[in-house]
């Protein structure tokens, strides 16, 4: 363990940079109160500078939601080449399968035995050894929803997969030209939300240019304090001043990402009351997340097996079928919108005969217990996408704080 990260206060030279807080931050060291509302500072004053909706050039690592689990995050990193800047990258700790779009029909099933037993059980420490029966996703209300909708995509065709971690690692080599969408969801739920959020605004401050945060459902006050983040800040600063730091970070991350004009990044999905995307571009985000409207509907919406519109079970946001979809991505001149929001126990799925939406799920085991894999999305020069499915992380290579050892209802 003693490459491990271990989770603790940072112990900061005086006068320390940014470059220091990062790597204060890689090693899942908190950063000292007065540094982190510096660094709050620092990423709002180049939020402010982003549009609503904004462009991103290929290559891109699209991810979905972190909630709060930094040791998965690290391993994120790690299967996709590499954080910003890291020339010594680590190979994953665990074994990863590449899915190609070639390798997709709709509607998504996995039909060979042998390639759902590899990506269900191909983590070390056996995190994805078996699909978690069910998803959980919160309610506007705070209450919880089961996303019945869970399986991924792949037919019989060939798949490359790692034969071991080493080799799975030395396959891929980040671009210096890569950049990354992170689709929000970074808190909550997880041991370490103060530690994620804090890597990512490192590296946003940092990288601003190959960073993208876009905001999700839990970027905001009201969800905060009830799944996590707000008693995560109380208990390692003794007060809410660096958790009020951070929210008002959250009101200015965008509410989207474009990619080449033709992939949507967005957090849960699409509104009845946005046609274009130029109306994204106009509604004011600088502000909490409502409880209804568009900004509303862009981080609460899910896509459903129905035509057009419906009431969403989550009471926030609706729910939105293959017409809408269709139309949407077609006078938007639109290939595909990318967005998370939902758990999937296989790590990504398209939805519709369309595929045009699909969903990528970046927090592999979520809660620590469902024994789901995770994905990220790639996107090269071509436009041609890419699926790096990993496992969390084994036991061995992760720290639990004293006070969460042992299976929880909280975080679910």
């Amino acid at each position: 363990m003693a490459d491990v990260p271990r989770p603790g206060p940072a112990k900061l030279t005086p006068g320390s940079s940014l470059d220091e807080w990062l790597e204060e931050a890689k090693q899942c060291h908190y950063l000292p109160e007065a540094v982190m509302k510096q660094l709050c500072e620092m990423v709002k004053e180049v939020l402010m500078e982003e549009s609503n909706i904004q462009p991103v050039s290929t290559p891109v690592t699209i991810c979905g939601d972190i909630h709060g689990q930094f040791y998965d995050l690290l391993e994120l990193f790690r299967v996709a080449g590499g954080m910003p800047g890291e020339t010594d990258v680590q190979a994953p700790r665990t074994m990863t399968a590449v899915i190609t779009s070639e390798d997709i029909e709709p509607p998504t099933e996995i039909r060979n035995p042998r390639l759902r037993r590899k990506i269900r059980g191909g983590g070390a420490g056996g995190a994805g050894a078996g699909a978690g029966a069910g998803a959980s996703s919160e309610g506007a209300a705070g209450g919880d929803d089961d996303d019945g909708d869970e399986d991924t995509a792949a037919d019989d065709a060939d798949v490359s997969h790692s034969g071991n971690t080493t080799e799975g690692a030395s396959s891929v080599v980040q671009s210096a030209e890569t950049k990354f969408v992170f689709l929000g969801d970074f808190v909550d739920r997880g041991y370490f939300s103060l530690e994620t959020f804090t890597l990512l605004m490192c590296l946003k401050a940092k990288y601003p240019d190959r960073i993208v945060l876009v905001r999700g459902n839990h970027e905001s006050r009201q969800i905060t304090q009830v799944y996590g983040f707000y008693e995560e800040c109380q208990q390692k600063y003794g007060n809410a001043s660096v958790w009020k730091a951070c929210c008002q970070v959250f009101d200015f991350l965008v509410l989207a990402a474009i990619v080449d004009g033709t992939v949507l990044c967005v957090h849960g999905g699409l509104s009845p009351e946005i046609r274009t995307i130029d109306q994204i571009r106009v509604v004011a985000r600088a502000q909490e997340i409502p409880h209804e409207g568009a900004f509303c509907d862009l981080v609460w919406s899910d896509p459903e097996d129905i035509e057009a519109w419906a009431v969403s079970p989550r009471g926030a946001g609706w729910l939105f079928g293959d017409k809408v979809a269709n139309e949407f991505n077609h006078v938007n001149g639109l290939k595909t919108i990318a967005r998370a929001h939902q758990l999937v126990n296989e790590g990504y799925k398209y939805h519709f005969a369309e595929k045009s939406v699909v969903t990528v799920w970046s927090a592999p085991n979520y809660c620590y217990r469902c024994g789901n894999v995770a994905s990220i999305m790639t996107v090269d020069n071509n436009l041609e996408s890419k699926f790096r499915i990993f496992s969390a992380v084994p036991d061995e290579f992760r720290h639990t704080p004293f006070n969460r050892r042992g299976p929880s209802d909280y975080f679910l």
